[in-house]
């Protein structure tokens, strides 16, 4: 109504004095004020975080997506229920592995305590292991053409159940297996998960029966510079564990036909040549300008690269009645005369000789395989008895001191010292190194030949083999995870020639992969 006089409360009367006093006098230091400030913070915090702090931390770690668990939805859902760790791109380990043994005693000097840096107790039920879908395995799908093997590699055969990994070895159609009669599987951390020095350790039951020839079981480890399965990234490559400039990068380990030696005591099954590999690819001799990941020495020559290979096991059959061991070694290159190491003034030691002994194969002209055989928990297979048994090896990288101390059955084995495989005059090379690469893990299921004459009328299929876990333990003032470390980093090599990783079709790097070899100084190659 026009005529109508509105009262007027306290807020709506005017009152000039009032208002100034309040304007100019007031306070925000009530409670509503401070909880209004509080969440203005909060607020800009997490903005903050998710637009700064956090990108800056993911290009720093260096730590691809599916390190995080994040590289697609199977990853992430694995990742977020099996592991565990501190900040990005440090070591994981699983939530599930029990905390009485995130410590343990050195098997190698038990005074010692060793620290848990990295685990993985496969208590996730049905994890794949396609590539993109784990954060640190993944499995290949590849025909392992190296060992002559008569099966495919397929991801389809490894996933976890019953708190284990599972890899099974079956009879397939070969119309839908590729023309292949048997599937298995074959995983490994490559490029995603590597140790330096420290013990590694796994706790298996190995498959089939314990005196039936013809699985090829096997938990080893590799250095990251080469890829298992991918023989363009093996070529000059693998089985070298060498820093030194001199005949042992030539190919063949000779030079105009010198050393005789090299020529003349050797392999039997290839005419007594000592050596039919191509050369190391990545020596201490490459010229200046080429191809090489680096680092160099002080005095400006590179230091010599390689792929080398510790096997934890690749289980077998022997001794009368036929019974499971499992082979424990160190592939090498360039090799010792006679594929002869010198096991003098305790550079061998064989923990006890009731179980275990050297192996009398050496190797050939691939490889000098520097090795010992143990008798296995025979309660420890699939279908005999169906436990588990714990192997692994222990190690430090380097000349001096330094060692590989292999675990079966949850003790000491045999020991290598590095003046083992110190220089030998007799075919002109100098020491090599107990492995200082980064190295990865890798366990397959195989079936060939090449490993011993499969009994196929015994063997049963499905054949299956199970791992516990894989735990790595480090010193506490040595802790060394990762795949490119400063002293020997792979990353940028790897990534330069991504292809001989990922194509498995490319099996050489020169011929297939049409790469050369970096030019050699010692061959006179070098530029003046």
């Amino acid at each position: 109504m026009a005529d109508y006089k509105e009262e007027d409360d306290l807020l709506h009367r005017p009152d000039p004095k009032r208002d100034y006093q309040i304007d100019r006098g007031g306070t925000f230091l009530t409670r509503r004020g401070v909880a209004n400030l509080g969440c203005l913070l909060v607020l800009v915090a997490g903005i903050l975080g998710l637009f700064v702090l956090f990108p800056a931390l993911t290009f720093f770690s260096r730590v691809p997506l599916s390190a995080l668990g994040l590289g697609s939805p199977a990853a992430a859902a694995q990742a977020s229920s099996q592991v565990r760790g501190t900040a990005f791109g440090r070591a994981k380990v699983d939530i599930a592995t029990p905390l009485d043994v995130h410590s343990r005693a050195s098997f190698h000097d038990p005074t010692q305590q060793l620290q848990l840096v990295w685990s993985d107790e496969f208590e996730v039920e049905g994890r794949s292991f396609y590539p993109g879908d784990d954060p640190f395995w993944e499995a290949v799908d590849l025909n392992y053409w190296q060992t002559g093997d008569l099966e495919w590699y397929d991801p389809a055969a490894i996933t976890t159940a019953n708190g284990s990994l599972e890899i099974t070895l079956s009879i397939q159609q070969r119309e839908n297996n590729h023309d292949l009669i048997y599937r298995s599987g074959m995983l490994s951390t490559w490029n995603k998960m590597c140790f330096s020095g420290g013990l590694v350790e796994t706790k298996v039951s190995l498959p089939g029966f314990n005196d039936i020839v013809g699985l090829w079981p096997a938990v080893w480890t590799m250095g990251n510079l080469g890829r298992a399965g991918y023989g363009g990234s093996l070529e000059g490559m693998w089985p070298y564990s060498y820093d030194s400039c001199d005949v042992g990068t030539m190919p063949n380990q000779t030079f105009n036909g010198q050393p005789a030696a090299a020529l003349e005591v050797g392999d039997p099954a290839n005419g007594n040549v000592l050596s039919f590999l191509q050369g190391q690819k990545l020596s201490r001799c490459t010229c200046d300008g080429e191809k090489h990941p680096g680092p160099k020495h002080d005095d400006g020559t590179y230091v010599g690269r390689s792929a080398p290979e510790i096997d934890i096991i690749e289980a077998t059959m022997g001794g009368a009645p036929l019974h499971g061991q499992v082979s424990q070694s160190l592939q090498a290159a360039p090799f010792n005369f006679n594929y002869t190491i010198n096991g003098d003034n305790g550079a061998v030691t064989i923990a006890n000789e009731s179980i275990s002994e050297i192996n009398s194969y050496r190797g050939g002209a691939f490889q000098q395989a520097v090795s010992a055989l143990s008798d296995t928990d025979q309660t420890a297979y699939e279908l005999d008895g169906g436990g588990f048994s714990v192997y692994g090896y222990e190690y430090k990288g380097g000349f001096d001191d330094a060692y590989i101390t292999w675990i079966s059955n949850n003790q000491v084995s045999w020991t290598l010292l590095s003046e083992a495989i110190g220089a030998d005059e007799e075919v002109g090379i100098s020491a090599r190194s107990i492995p200082q690469e980064p190295m990865y893990v890798i366990a397959n299921l195989g079936l060939s030949p090449n490993f011993g004459t499969p009994d196929f009328t015994h063997l049963k299929f499905p054949a299956k083999m199970r791992i516990d876990y894989v735990r790595v333990y480090q010193h506490p003032d040595q802790i060394n995870i990762g795949c490119s470390p400063k002293d020997f980093p792979t990353e940028d090599y790897i990534n330069e020639f991504i292809g001989a990783y990922t194509n498995e079709n490319l099996t050489t790097w020169r011929d297939d992969f049409g790469q050369p070899f970096p030019k050699n100084s010692f061959a006179g190659e070098c530029s003046v």
